[in-house]
């Protein structure tokens, strides 16, 4: 993949980045119901055509919000998620067979994407352990006397993230609310790509700011509607 030209290879363009994405991958998303999701490279993905994606992320946002536009267009063949009520298009492929939906318990959920970030193969928890919808086809530990649920961590073949500004490291700060699950997804995706409103050059963000170090981050493209400018220019 060749990105612009730039000395540290990772502020590119949409155009550049859209070869990751491909038919029946694994895509884990930032995002609380459309806040904090990535909109240019959702608008991307939609206009590639990509279908049978697995989706990994909070929610399936609103109908046309956030990752909600690829759910009601019928692009995901499974998502995982703590809930999918804002979008009644997902809630009727679910109802009608058409979409498979595993739910985890958002806390769960986020550990899940943690581990799967820091490499744990799985987490040990009590919720659910008594409850046979959540327990159903989950492995249990016993340890110290006490029974736990094995949840399985969660990893994808390509993150993707929305932050307030990046620099020219990939190292990211986010904007108030929009943080939410961003940070913990950055860390799980084989290759991380983050949409950025601004892009300013190496020193011009306090390191007490940044919440998700550039090592995490492949790739840096700059959201569409925001005036910008490459950093290095």
């Amino acid at each position: 993949m060749r990105a612009m030209n730039n000395v540290f290879g990772k502020i590119t363009t949409l155009e550049n980045v859209l070869g990751f994405f491909h038919d029946g991958m694994t895509l884990m998303f930032g995002g609380f119901g459309g806040v904090g999701s990535p909109p240019t490279i959702i608008d991307g993905i939609l206009e590639k055509g990509v279908r049978c994606l697995t989706l990994i992320g909070n929610d399936t946002g609103f109908p046309h919000i956030g990752i909600g536009k690829l759910v009601s267009q019928e692009r995901a063949a499974k998502v995982i998620a703590s809930h999918i009520g804002s979008n009644p298009f997902a809630g009727k492929m679910m109802h009608d067979g058409r979409l498979e939906v595993e739910f985890s318990p958002q806390g769960i959920l986020a550990e899940r994407i943690r581990a799967g970030g820091v490499g744990l193969p799985a987490i040990l928890t009590d919720i659910g352990v008594d409850e046979k919808i959540v327990a159903k086809d989950k492995p249990i530990f016993s340890l110290n006397g006490k029974e736990y649920l094995v949840e399985t961590a969660l990893t994808a073949e390509v993150s993707i993230i929305y932050a307030k500004k990046a620099d020219e490291y990939g190292n990211l700060i986010y904007d108030k609310s929009a943080r939410n699950t961003n940070p913990l997804v950055a860390m799980a995706g084989e290759i991380t790509i983050a949409e950025v409103e601004e892009i300013v050059p190496l020193g011009s963000l306090d390191p007490e700011e940044i919440i998700t170090p550039g090592v995490f981050v492949d790739y840096v493209i700059p959201t569409k509607g925001v005036n910008w400018k490459w950093a290095w220019e």
